[in-house]
């Protein structure tokens, strides 16, 4: 079931990034133009980014924790591209604030990983 939700996900993660304008903004003040933020942004780290990619890296994770190194390099290239696709589409523009809040997004869960995993193989020790 993780697994379908995560494709799903990609799906529309891919849908949402390739669309020329704000689909959510549109839905939420019936403007192409305005982008829902769910909080402030942290520094210079787009939060609606870290939040959608953490999530998305999560399911990842857990759906293919057994291709590890497959799934985390698939999450770091689509991370980049997607946002790199906003060079190219209309209404849309890269910025790196997006691109970085994009990549802590898939590093965090990847961090936290690497450390239970060494956390669960010294406990025994």
């Amino acid at each position: 079931m993780i697994k379908i939700i995560f494709h799903l996900l990609n799906i529309i993660f891919v849908f949402l990034y390739v669309y020329p304008g704000s689909l959510l903004g549109f839905l939420i003040y019936k403007d192409f133009s305005k982008q829902p933020q769910l909080t402030s942004d942290f520094f210079t780290l787009s939060s609606n980014h870290v939040y959608a990619f953490l999530l998305l890296s999560i399911l990842g994770l857990i759906s293919y924790f057994k291709s590890l190194k497959k799934i985390i390099l698939y999450l770091i290239s689509i991370s980049i591209i997607l946002e790199s696709l906003h060079l190219f589409i209309p209404n849309r523009s890269f910025q790196f604030s997006d691109l970085f809040g994009n990549i802590v997004g898939v590093l965090v869960p990847i961090f936290i990983l690497i450390v239970f995993n060494f956390w669960r193989k010294n406990e025994f020790i």
